[in-house]
């Protein structure tokens, strides 16, 4: 499965995603041109790890609407991306070797 991750990687999401077998590409900034060069239109996961990129969400959904997207972070998003996005998990509550067996 191709995944998209946007934002920092600090519990170390993408190596936990490749040892399941998944192909990660990295978007540092999720704005259009970043996401598209990442490979947004064929992937079928969008991965944030960063609250402060929230709005990337509703770019991603725009250029790929069957993306499913997780939010892998602390915080709460605003109500315009929780809307857009199929599930958010608290790093506090599950490790990333979880996340990327669930996916």
């Amino acid at each position: 499965m191709n995944v998209v991750l946007v934002g920092d990687d600090p519990e170390r999401m993408r190596e936990a995603l490749e040892a399941e077998g998944h192909t990660v590409t990295v978007a540092d900034v999720g704005n259009r041109p970043g996401l598209e060069e990442a490979g947004v239109h064929d992937a079928a996961v969008y991965l944030l790890t960063e609250m402060a990129q929230a709005t990337s969400i509703v770019v991603a959904k725009d250029l790929n609407p069957d993306l499913r997207v997780v939010v892998y972070a602390e915080g709460s998003l605003p109500d315009f991306a929780s809307r857009q996005t199929d599930l958010v998990v608290d790093p506090e509550l599950l490790g990333p070797d979880a996340v990327a067996e669930e996916l």
